[in-house]
């Protein structure tokens, strides 16, 4: 069930748009941004609100990469892995972040602490290889720089 302040939000959400249906990036936001990740029981409250099929909003969601539809660690490292950051050594960099890490993409650490996942392009390519922890883009990256930017996020 969705907590009063979730509501609050969506229905403001919901007023500065046409329809209702409109809102729904923003309303899947909104549950991700206080619970971190939207569960089915959130996708069937934001369903009701929006007045539209659970269905619908999943599909929504899951179309939609930056919406977690499982749970996720405390903070979620996206490694690009279009063309342009794959030829200028997307492989390195998910190779540094495995071995310091101990996952792959789509774990999340034992600790809780970080999950990786793949991205299909965070829109740098000019300064690839690149990858973002949380809402922070780091670009031009290479293997050695992954320990002092995981090293932010203790």
């Amino acid at each position: 069930m969705l907590t009063a302040s979730e509501k609050e939000q969506i229905e403001k959400e919901i007023r500065q748009v046409p329809v209702k249906k409109a809102a729904c990036i923003e309303a899947l936001k909104i549950v991700q941004g206080h619970r971190r990740w939207v569960s089915d029981e959130g996708i069937r409250d934001v369903a009701d609100i929006l007045e539209m099929s659970p269905e619908e909003v999943d599909s929504v969601a899951t179309f939609y990469n930056l919406i977690f539809r499982q749970p996720v660690g405390r903070h979620v490292i996206l490694l690009c892995d279009s063309i342009s950051c794959y030829v200028m050594g997307y492989r390195q960099l998910h190779r540094r972040l495995a071995d310091v890490l101990g996952i792959t993409f789509g774990q999340t650490t034992p600790d809780g602490r970080f999950t990786l996942l793949p991205n299909p392009c965070l829109g740098t390519c000019d300064h690839a290889p690149a990858l973002m922890v949380d809402d922070d883009l780091y670009r031009d990256l290479g293997p050695d720089d992954i320990d002092t930017i995981l090293a932010k996020y203790t």
